[in-house]
Order: C-alpha cells, then structure tokens, then sequence
C-alpha cells in the first residue's frame, strides 16, 4: 500500500523512490509486524483471557506427558490469531498490491487460519476439535484450489524443476493440482506437530521464514537468478516482504511464547504459517529445499507417521511417544535443553539449504 502511494510522488520528492527496493520495504515489514504483535499484546491476552480461551492439557493417555505439562494449563491460546493480524497487517501495508502471489500467500493463510481457528474454538467449546478427514480436506482444498489458479492463470508456472539440475524442468500440468495439495497439507500438518514445547515451532519458523525471504529475493532477480543457476520467476521477489513479515511477527510472539510461555499459537497459527511457509517454496520452485531447510519439521512429522506404522503393524511403539520432541521428554531431557537443541537442528538444516544454492 505504501509502494502505491508514495513511489509515484518520487518524481516530485526523490526520497520516496526508496519505496522502490523490495529490501527497503523488507525490512520495514519486519519492524512493522514486530510492533504489532507488542503494539497488541495486551489487548489480545486480555480478550483471549476473558474469553476464557485457554489450554486445556490433553496428552491422550501419557499420564507423565500431562504431570510435566500440567503447569501450563490455564495458559492463553489461540494466540495464532495475534500472529497473522501482524503478518497480514504489515504485508498490505509494505507489499506491492498488483503481486498475484502476494494475494495467494494471503489467501491460504487466511482459509487455513480460519480452519484451524474452527479446530481450536471446538477444542475448547467441546472437547473435540476437527475430526482428521475434516481437516485433511479443508488443507486439500486450499492446496487444489492454489493447483487450479496455478493451471489456469498465465502468471504461475505449473513446473517442477529437479534438485541440483539446472536444466531438468518438468511441467506437472494437471498434475500440479496434486503437487500442489501435497506440499500445502504436508507443510501446515508438519509445522502442527512441531507446535508441542514452548517456542519450539515458532523459532522454527522464524529461521524458515529468514531462508525464504533470501530464496524469494533471489529467484525474483534476473541477475542473481542466473548466476546461481536458479530458475528466474518475475514477481516472486515481492515475496521478501510477506516473509519478512513473517519474521518479525514470529520474533515478537517468540517474546511471550519463550518458555515458560504467557501464550500458546494454537493450531490456527500452526496451520496457518506452515501452509504460508509451503507456498512460498511451491512459488519460488524450491520444494525439496523446504524438506531440507524445514527438517525438524520432516522430523516431527515423520515421526508421528512412523509411529502410527509401527503400533498398527508392529503391535508396539517405535518411540515412547510422539512427536519426537515428546519421545525426549519421557527420556529426562528438560523442556529448554529440547527446545534450543532442536533450534539448532533447525539452523543447520537451513544452513545446508543454503549451500546447495552452489551445487548446480
């Protein structure tokens, strides 16, 4: 919104051009969101409080699982909400509004927001959230919806360029509709499971956030697009802004959801910023560099699914329990030693992404 007003007053008042730069507005998304989230904060405990929208400790049987985390009943949540009003609010206000992927990014945080709102509300109204083939299929719309813009629009490529070939580009067609569901269900339920310690997803995600910011810049300039040996996609530089933004707000509700956390995200944050998370990688053509740079969420996620094989066929548990960051838990480690470590594993995986920009 910014661009729109004040580029064009840069022929009368040369500073305005700075409203030019996707990393000037980059930066100031960040900031933005970051108040927002402080600027807010208030307001929005004190509503989620008197709304009586709190946790309730639910750890489907583990009975040590529900002692080591029984202090946190009571705790706020839904604080996802807080989350996206930043991120939202800061990308329109910074971002280019002509930007078709800037709408589509929006677009599925929004639905799955309010997806996972639905599931939080029934969680606590009920005691019963979304069954799992109701939220599947709410995640699978979004992702076929996003296929067929995708097939039908001539601004979004349908192609699916193969990992460290520069040449080798296949174009999925209608096959896209498939690719594209699976990268947007696998990315929200991913970050879902990770969402189970203080702080552990949402710094996560931050350092994901941080990596596609520069993916987003990079593939948006024709020139580092060619010296890397990466596909040049027109307009997914814009992207820089929504993901800084990401950033920002993530860092700020890192401030109170740092453990012991004043504010738990709750799945419509979780669901939201992961399937947000996987359509930038969708839009810039690096998938597989998601699966690297997210793998603590390959982790968490393949963890749950190997342990759902494992009791279904092997009559027994793989781990003692699931997601993994839980299996440590019952192993002694302490909530901070999990959290910090898996940071780590975070940014390492992030780290390795980076580094097969090179390997073309």
């Amino acid at each position: 919104m910014v661009y729109h007003f004040l580029f064009p007053l840069s022929k009368y008042f040369f500073a305005f051009n700075v409203t030019r730069y996707i990393t000037f507005r980059g930066g100031c998304a960040v900031v933005t969101a970051f108040l927002l989230v402080f600027l807010f904060w208030r307001f929005t405990i004190a509503r989620l409080q008197r709304l009586k929208v709190v946790e309730k400790i639910d750890m489907y049987g583990h009975i040590h699982l529900e002692t080591l985390h029984g202090t946190k009943k009571g705790t706020p949540t839904m604080g996802g909400l807080l989350i996206l009003f930043a991120v939202l609010g800061s990308t329109l206000l910074w971002a280019r509004l002509d930007n078709v992927y800037i709408w589509l990014c929006m677009g599925i945080a929004g639905f799955l927001g309010i997806l996972g709102f639905t599931d939080d509300y029934l969680k606590l109204k009920k005691g019963k959230g979304l069954t799992r083939i109701q939220k599947f299929s709410g995640q699978i719309a979004v992702g076929v919806a996003v296929g067929i813009v995708a097939v039908a629009s001539k601004y979004i490529s349908t192609t699916w360029h193969f990992p460290f070939a520069k040449d080798v580009i296949l174009d999925l067609g209608y096959f896209y509709l498939f690719w594209a569901a699976l990268m947007i269900v696998a990315s929200s339920n991913a970050v879902n499971f990770t969402d189970g310690l203080d702080g552990l997803a949402i710094g996560a995600i931050v350092i994901n956030a941080l990596f596609f910011a520069l993916l987003a810049y990079l593939s948006g300039h024709a020139n580092f697009a060619s010296y890397l040996f990466i596909p040049y996609i027109q307009g997914t530089g814009e992207l820089t802004v929504l993901c800084l933004a990401v950033g920002g707000a993530g860092l700020a509700f890192l401030w109170y959801n740092s453990y012991p956390a004043q504010v738990f995200m709750g799945d419509v944050g979780a669901l939201a910023l992961g399937g947000l998370t996987g359509a930038v990688a969708l839009f810039v053509k690096k998938e597989f560099l998601l699966f690297l740079s997210g793998g603590l969420f390959v982790i968490e996620a393949a963890s749950v699914i190997l342990q759902i094989l494992w009791v279904r066929y092997g009559k027994r548990r793989l781990f003692r329990a699931a997601p993994l960051h839980h299996h440590f838990q019952l192993l002694g480690w302490k909530e901070p030693k999990i959290i910090i470590r898996f940071w780590i594993v975070s940014i390492v995986c992030a780290v390795l992404a980076l580094l097969t920009l090179k390997l073309r």
